[in-house]
């Protein structure tokens, strides 16, 4: 168990802000998370938390997975005073952290995203892994699936996913997989690429468009740049930002602003 003194962490709200579908709740304070074949724990009080691993694997994974190395109280520091609005948001979700995740099983998640709820995706991921992922378990015998091959999605039949909940959406996972089998897209050479060329690159994939290549960006590649904006994002924009969001005064961290707006629109204001 690693146990780290953390400021500006906060797992539930890092869980409920729509970047990761396979962490959850499993008691108060305790959340498990699921990336690729890995499993992990977590539990925090306060600004303690406790990451139920080895040193090697925190270090070599986890570390850079939560974003352990970046200062957000900087980041929010950089807040224009005036724009009550974002400084509200900040503060509210001040725990977010954009998460640095797998490219491919980020491709999958948000090609299923589309006009979908978050208690739905959830959903959909997990019946996807179940049935297609390899079966793990830990030293402590707790079993989990791992995220499931791209080989193995493109053997399906373009309509097979639809057993797992996917509806249409199961086209574009299938014929996905089967674009990076065939050679046809490259995850290495993506990974490579800067924030304009990735996004590029994957607005070419089938079901792929503006909103979906930010989200992989963003919470794949780690391009702080992205800022996904959906019909919801947008009517934020024209209520709070009639010029446009201010991208140069956040240069290189629009997305962090990005989470802090999307967590507050969706829980903050059932606050006031």
């Amino acid at each position: 168990m690693i146990k780290r003194e953390i400021k500006h962490f906060n797992i539930e709200q890092i869980c409920r802000s729509g970047q990761c579908f396979r962490m959850e709740a499993v008691d108060h304070g305790r959340y498990r998370v699921i990336a690729g074949n890995r499993y992990l724990e977590i539990f925090q009080r306060g600004e303690i938390c406790e990451f139920y691993c080895d040193d090697r694997t925190f270090e070599n994974f986890w570390s850079d997975y939560f974003d352990l190395g970046r200062d957000y109280g900087e980041c929010i520091d950089k807040i224009n005073p005036r724009d009550t609005y974002l400084a509200d948001a900040a503060e509210f979700g001040s725990g977010i952290r954009i998460l640095h995740q797998d490219l491919w099983e980020m491709i999958v998640t948000f090609l299923i995203s589309q006009q979908n709820n978050i208690v739905r995706i959830r959903r959909c991921v997990q019946n996807i892994c179940e049935a297609y992922g390899k079966e793990c378990v830990t030293d402590d015998g707790i079993s989990y699936y791992a995220f499931p091959e791209p080989e193995v999605l493109a053997q399906l039949g373009e309509d097979d996913l639809k057993a797992c909940n996917l509806g249409y959406r199961s086209k574009y996972v299938v014929r996905t997989a089967r674009d990076v089998v065939f050679g046809n897209v490259n995850l290495d050479k993506i990974r490579s690429m800067s924030y304009k060329k990735a996004k590029a690159e994957l607005l070419k994939l089938f079901g792929v468009g503006d909103k979906v290549a930010d989200c992989i960006c963003l919470f794949a590649l780690h391009h702080l740049e992205a800022f996904p904006r959906d019909t919801h994002m947008n009517q934020v924009m024209e209520k709070h930002y009639k010029r446009g969001f201010p991208n140069r005064r956040y240069k290189g961290m629009q997305g962090i602003m990005q989470q802090y707006i999307f967590h507050y629109e969706l829980f903050g204001k059932q606050k006031e």
